[in-house]
């Protein structure tokens, strides 16, 4: 799933590339991706596109007073090309969901795998008109996330996991499960342990771990063509997605724990004393 750098990394290039073009046509192949009626997608057809903006994981394009805001989800990304198939797409089972073409022939397209769609297109007179946007926690790589704030959020969030507390898009915009593992990691940090139960020093590991882990990604990222950003996250991370092998810290093997869609990654080592925390999904089958 593309989380805040990818997502921050796309809404450059987009910026760089879209600002001051005209959008000649919008198609929608996958009409379940579109979640809103009130403006038509033709409603961007003919303006000039002046903005680009970033909401968390979502990312919203001012289009002459109309914006196009999408979200990715797990499985969606975007294809940019710089000479757009001439005729238009065809709706079928393929993972082309809204293409997008410009008045110079350039243009992406939004695609998603698998057989699940939850990638989300929007058109709307203001982001703030989608719930799930003006729903958003604030974003950690704004000036006004400190440490304070950090420590408002864990004091609010009370037993709650740390894991949980940093994925929840409520509470904090942008942080997926890949990037919440890189982040206690750095901060050596249990996933389960209960965001009120930290330390001082600990709070301040765990502030400077969502910044300084988000940052460096993000200074990995910006600059890259969209098509190489999925490769530079996967080489940038250092415990998610690495069961079994080597921490690269203190040598001890990285660890997971399974849930019914998704999984964790950890260094016992680092963050839990040694000792492994348990698989809740094994623990629910031994029951």
């Amino acid at each position: 799933m593309p989380e805040l750098p990818e997502v921050e990394a796309l809404r450059a290039f987009l910026q760089q590339h879209l600002i001051g073009a005209t959008i000649a046509r919008v198609e929608l192949l996958a009409f379940s991706a579109l979640k809103t009626f009130q403006l038509p997608l033709a409603a961007l057809q003919g303006a000039e596109v002046t903005e680009v903006r970033r909401y968390g994981k979502f990312i919203a394009i001012d289009a002459g007073g109309s914006w196009l805001v999408f979200h990715l989800a797990r499985a969606g990304w975007l294809t940019w090309m710089d000479a757009m198939p001439a005729k238009p797409a065809r709706p079928g089972r393929g993972p082309l969901s809204l293409r997008v073409v410009l008045d110079d022939d350039s243009g992406f397209d939004l695609t998603e795998m698998g057989t699940q769609r939850k990638l989300a297109v929007y058109v709307v007179n203001e982001p703030s008109e989608i719930a799930m946007v003006s729903t958003l926690g604030p974003d950690p790589l704004a000036d006004s996330f400190d440490s304070d704030a950090l420590a408002a959020i864990l004091a609010k969030a009370g037993r709650a996991q740390l894991k949980g507390v940093l994925r929840d898009q409520r509470v904090i915009a942008g942080i997926g499960n890949a990037y919440s593992d890189e982040i206690l990691h750095a901060a050596k940090l249990s996933p389960f342990k209960p965001s009120n139960a930290l330390t001082p020093d600990e709070q301040e590991r765990l502030f400077r771990a969502i910044k300084d882990e988000l940052g460096d990604a993000i200074e990995r990222s910006v600059g890259r063509a969209a098509k190489e950003l999925k490769g530079e996250k996967k080489i940038g991370l250092r415990v998610h997605g690495r069961t079994g092998e080597p921490c690269d810290v203190c040598g001890t093997t990285i660890a997971e724990v399974s849930f019914a869609d998704s999984s964790l990654q950890y260094c016992p080592g680092c963050q839990t004393g040694g000792k492994p925390l348990a698989d809740r999904r094994m623990s629910k089958l031994l029951k």
